[in-house]
């Protein structure tokens, strides 16, 4: 008998207009209302691979609710229940472009949908068995946590994905950018194509044209058997250039011609080959950087396309460092191992320069060193935590601040920057929300003026 399948059913609803969760053989459903719980922003439903997403019914603010939860939860492939009629709704078909496999039209039709999930299942089994997760390299949870900063990475990226555009991503060592590339690839409608990451760093100057576009046999000394080149066995699918900015000028001016019009010439060719991939470039520093210092080729830069995604430093989501270190912990065979708080403190304190690959070393020393299953500050390397009398980034004030800050530009989003419209969905007067942008000198949009006087005695 086929074991009972997990399914997370996640529902917007009051309780006048709530669709209850369908009983399906062979899955076992957890039932979540966004409405009426918490925010989860654990990653308690790590390992799910189907949830289906309940948008029927819901408004434009209920919807940015529930796309907040699709970006939190760790599921991967959702499934969205809807009205045929929403089809024609723009922010219902954004949603469901950017975070949905499929979409389910009422009224429910029990046999239909348990077809359509089975269907998801059963191609993301394929999917990991042909692709099986390296479980030692922080790679695979390099974009996973609950942070802030994380969360609107992964969004972005999703976004991007869904188009057929170049995307740069940016970073330093060690924050991911492989898994950003891989992450854009799985989500692109590319999927089912091949995957090829070449490594720019390590390709020979005089090799290059032979490495990249292939050769015919007889084209040079050796060459006994025709080849084809790295770029065209991406041929239907997406294109990793790692390390772009690694490239020479010489090596830049080579692949123009492919990047501006989707041709190859094989070495000893005489005709050209047109190839159909998807490019995703990554660099240490962002490229427009480069062109400023006259070390990278504008025309190449332009070609390369302006969908850019900076990853953040580890640094910068210590909130995503405990269940980070536990992945890395259970990467290096180390799930008995326990980080307390005095350690987690020290870890807050460390810069990390070296980001997630540094994590995953210290903790992998840290298992070899550990005396106990509780890891102490000494067995990562790192000093015992002595708190400085005033640490900007771990007062409390500091993280009422940060939440003002992230309030008003949410809210200044989803109003496209009307002040009053955004200070009525923060349930706010307009002063109020005023006096939160001086307080935190944040830009005023600029289609808005400074409040005339009269406003301050607005309390509504």
């Amino acid at each position: 008998m086929e074991p009972t399948r997990p399914l997370v059913w996640l529902a917007a609803a009051s309780d006048h207009k709530a669709l209850p969760p369908p009983t399906l053989n062979g899955w076992a459903l957890t039932s979540l209302n966004v409405l009426r719980q918490p925010f989860l922003r654990s990653p308690e439903y790590k390992g799910i691979p189907v949830g289906a997403c309940v948008l029927s019914g819901l408004d434009n603010s209920e919807l940015e609710i529930m796309r907040l939860w699709l970006e939190a939860l760790p599921v991967s492939d959702w499934l969205a229940v809807i009205h045929r009629g929403q089809l024609k709704n723009t922010n219902v078909g954004r949603l469901i472009r950017h975070y949905c496999q499929d979409y389910h039209t009422l009224p429910l039709d029990t046999p239909r949908l348990a077809n359509s999930l089975g269907h998801m299942w059963g191609m993301h089994s394929l999917t990991t068995a042909a692709h099986p997760p390296e479980l030692t390299s922080y790679q695979n949870y390099a974009l996973e946590g609950p942070s802030l900063a994380i969360r609107q990475t992964r969004s972005l990226l999703r976004r991007f994905a869904a188009t057929h555009e170049p995307v740069q991503i940016s970073g330093e060592s060690g924050t991911g950018k492989e898994a950003a590339a891989r992450f854009v690839h799985e989500l692109s409608p590319r999927h089912q194509g091949p995957l090829t990451i070449i490594n720019c760093a390590a390709l020979p100057e005089s090799l290059t044209q032979s490495e990249l576009f292939g050769h015919e046999r007889g084209a040079f000394t050796h060459a006994l058997k025709a080849q084809k080149g790295r770029i065209e066995m991406a041929d239907g699918g997406t294109l990793v250039l790692e390390g772009v900015d690694e490239l020479s000028l010489t090596q830049q001016s080579a692949i123009l011609r492919f990047l501006e019009e989707g041709t190859i010439e094989p070495v000893g060719a005489n005709q050209p080959v047109q190839v159909n991939v998807r490019i995703v470039a990554t660099s240490h520093t962002p490229l427009d950087q480069k062109v400023a210092e006259g070390v990278f080729r504008r025309d190449v830069f332009y070609r390369l396309g302006n969908l850019s995604v900076a990853l953040p430093v580890l640094h910068n989501r210590l909130e995503d460092l405990p269940y980070l270190a536990r992945q890395a912990l259970n990467a290096t065979e180390g799930e008995r191992y326990q980080l307390g708080n005095t350690t987690l403190m020290s870890m807050a304190l460390h810069a990390w320069p070296g980001n997630l690959r540094e994590l995953q070393n210290r903790l992998r020393q840290a298992v070899l060193l550990a005396r106990q299953l509780q890891i102490q500050p000494e067995d990562l390397g790192l000093p015992p935590a002595v708190l400085p009398s005033y640490v900007p980034r771990l007062t409390l004030d500091a993280y009422r601040a940060r939440a003002d800050q992230e309030a008003i530009a949410t809210s200044l989003a989803l109003t496209h920057q009307n002040v009053s419209a955004a200070a009525r969905l923060l349930n706010i007067s307009r002063v109020t929300f005023y006096r939160l942008l001086e307080k935190h000198q944040l830009q005023l949009p600029s289609n808005q003026g400074l409040p005339k006087k009269s406003d301050h005695g607005d309390l509504s």
